[in-house]
């Protein structure tokens, strides 16, 4: 079986990460994974079904028991999403409401479990560039293309009020740093980019260079 490669990026919220990592993909015609989608999408089931995202265990027996499958949405790039009974949220998972429980779904234990299997599953679909928080420590700690995206609060700050979003991102950042099970943090080896002053391109461009010097024999 041909052993495809992974390009983990991650850093913390409004770091550009997604963006970022849908133009490397694209660049590459490697897929994109975008992991937040994931975590928001269980979120999102969470609150349709009811289930108090304060509630760890309720938590974690919703995501035993949901259907799910992986699929690979064509387009540029072409995206691993993750189906629930069949239907992606696209939607759904970037209202206000959706985006204020990430955080509480994110720190289960059993959560993160099966995230990370279904995760490292996406890698039987092809060269991946998978953007998240613990891409590089946690879910494929051994890839040697891990880059770690930054920014000051300000400008992260920034990036989000543009978007029509309001979020606490220093409380967002001290609970992903602060969490037990696969904290936030510049994984050993990562390259870390401060993009404060860079356009999504350059940013790219960056890590795209980087990884084609990498693979040259």
């Amino acid at each position: 079986m041909k052993h495809h490669t992974v390009i983990a990026i991650d850093g913390p919220s409004a770091s550009g990460k997604s963006s970022t990592a849908r133009l490397v993909a694209s660049t590459l015609g490697y897929l994109f994974v975008d992991t937040g989608a994931m975590f928001r999408t269980l979120a999102w089931h969470c609150l349709r079904s009811g289930v108090d995202i304060h509630d760890h265990k309720a938590v974690a027996n919703a995501c035993r028991r949901w259907k799910t499958a992986l699929t690979v949405a064509e387009g540029d790039p072409r995206q691993v999403r993750l189906l629930v009974d069949g239907y992606f949220p696209e939607q759904e998972i970037r209202t206000q409401a959706t985006s204020a429980a990430v955080a509480h779904i994110a720190a289960v234990p059993k959560v993160r479990e099966w995230m990370k299997r279904t995760q490292q599953a996406c890698r039987d679909l092809g060269d991946l560039v998978m953007e998240g928080r613990d891409i590089g420590t946690a879910v494929f700690p051994e890839t040697d293309y891990k880059f770690f995206l930054d920014a000051p609060l300000k400008a992260r700050t920034e990036r989000r009020e543009k978007d029509g979003l309001k979020e606490d991102l220093a409380a967002r950042d001290k609970r992903d740093s602060d969490r037990p099970v696969a904290p936030l943090m510049m994984a050993l080896g990562a390259v870390r980019v401060d993009n404060s002053h860079l356009t999504l391109e350059q940013t790219a461009a960056f890590i795209v260079a980087e990884v084609q010097r990498r693979l040259e024999p």
